[in-house]
């Protein structure tokens, strides 16, 4: 995975609503704790260097599918439930955005000291890596958050991004310490942005001649000093639309297939539950199956990030509101499952490794091909009875993207109470028992 391609990301501004933040900081962090139990904490490092896998966990995490947010938002959660444990698991995630990333070289000597790593060494990788895709790659975009994901071990991972405020674009470096032989010859794991055309990029190995030219530049006419082209992106490319909606086209409809297989067939249902625990309904299981393959699946699988929007929806509502009430019953089916597994009892992990097992094997066998449009319709038709929320506010009866979103204009600036019947708040709890 040290070059594991490139996407497209829109630049978005705004914050993540605290009831959001709060959850993707649990499920992001028991998804992270799931991966070292099964395969370690350079696992952790190899998929964090993946952007498509990068996007795919932002997406089931309830973030903006596409968009920028995604690697500030995604960085910050996990950050925040993996510090507290950091000995506990070996693995810590250090700098952040802004003032925080040039925290990065102090807390790296701190944990060195601790684990008998070389600090000075590490400093230096951080501020390598900044400087390289600030002066190096001249792409148009300034960094603005670096994090360093490091082991006990001292293998690491760095994760960065820079803005282009011109374009309203975004992009995302990767960095990868497994394998990495220079830094100055095809350093990254992936540099992950939008298409700009001809670019400057002296840490490609096919610039070597270019770096020798600057070396002898009093001696040697410039004309010897070539730009390079596209360097960074010829291997996996992702590219995400500027559009917020969900298409049919963002989505490998047989993949989604086997999920909603899975979840609601009647052939398979009750199999599916079976594999995870008493009472978990199907919709919670189409959220699970999608937790599951981006804890377990191979690299070849995350290529439509759009897909795992599908598991616990989109804080701006797309496709449908975050569903709060499916997405605690996840953190919460999850969670047991981890804390059977620290026991020695690995039954119920288990069971959602053999969830994303079971709807490949649904996939291969059965290709079943999904109705895009027709899920979001009964995701937001259904959205209210999950608790459904966006930072536009709570979802209600009847809603859709455009009713809800005109419905939380015309309430902003003071609150309103959600004017269900006493007859729909009774349909709610009965739909309790279908989580």
């Amino acid at each position: 995975m040290k070059r594991s391609g490139s996407a497209d990301l829109p630049l978005h501004y705004g914050t993540v609503p605290p009831w959001l933040a709060d959850r993707m900081m649990k499920l992001g962090t028991a998804m992270i704790e799931a991966i070292i139990i099964e395969n370690g904490t350079d696992e952790v490092l190899r998929r964090l260097s993946d952007p498509c896998w990068f996007q795919a966990f932002g997406a089931v995490l309830g973030m903006d599918w596409h968009s920028s947010g995604i690697t500030t938002s995604v960085m910050r959660a996990i950050q925040r439930g993996i510090t507290p444990i950091s000995k506990e698991l070996g693995l810590a995630i250090l700098g952040g955005r802004g003032k925080y990333s040039r925290q990065t070289p102090q807390e790296l000597i701190e944990y060195s000291m601790q684990n008998g790593l070389s600090g000075e060494e590490l400093t230096r990788t951080s501020r390598l890596t900044a400087k390289i895709d600030n002066s190096c790659l001249q792409d148009g975009f300034q960094i603005y958050l670096h994090n360093f994901v490091i082991t006990k071990d001292g293998h690491w991972a760095v994760i960065q991004q820079g803005m282009n405020k011109q374009t309203g674009t975004a992009r995302r470096y990767h960095w990868h310490s497994e394998e990495l032989t220079s830094f100055f010859d095809d350093p990254h794991a992936a540099v992950v942005g939008p298409f700009q055309g001809e670019l400057l990029n002296l840490s490609d190995s096919r610039a070597e001649k270019n770096r020798s030219g600057i070396l002898d530049f009093m001696n040697e006419h410039p004309d010897r000093q070539q730009r390079e082209l596209d360097s960074l992106m010829r291997a996996r490319r992702i590219v995400l639309p500027s559009h917020h909606e969900v298409k049919p086209e963002d989505v490998v409809s047989k993949r989604l297939g086997a999920v909603l297989a899975a979840a609601w067939d009647k052939d398979f249902s009750s199999f599916s539950e079976a594999l995870l625990m008493q009472g978990v309904g199907p919709r919670t299981v189409q959220s699970l199956a999608l937790v599951s393959e981006v804890i377990y699946g191979g690299p070849s699988r995350f290529t439509d990030p759009a897909r795992f929007s599908f598991a616990h929806g989109g804080k701006d509502g797309h496709p449908s509101p975050v569903p709060v009430k499916i997405y605690d019953k996840s953190i919460s089916v999850v969670r047991k499952a981890l804390n059977k597994a620290k026991t020695g009892n690995s039954e119920k992990l288990s069971g959602i490794k053999n969830l994303d097992r079971f709807t490949r094997y649904i996939e291969s066998t059965s290709s079943p091909d999904a109705d895009v449009n027709k899920l979001i319709e009964q995701e937001w038709k259904n959205s209210y009875k999950w608790g459904g929320k966006t930072v536009m506010g709570a979802a209600i009866r009847g809603d859709n993207y455009e009713r809800h979103s005109s419905r939380y204009q015309a309430q902003k600036g003071y609150k309103k109470k959600n004017s269900n019947s006493k007859k729909a708040e009774k349909e709610d709890d009965k739909q309790l028992k279908l989580f």
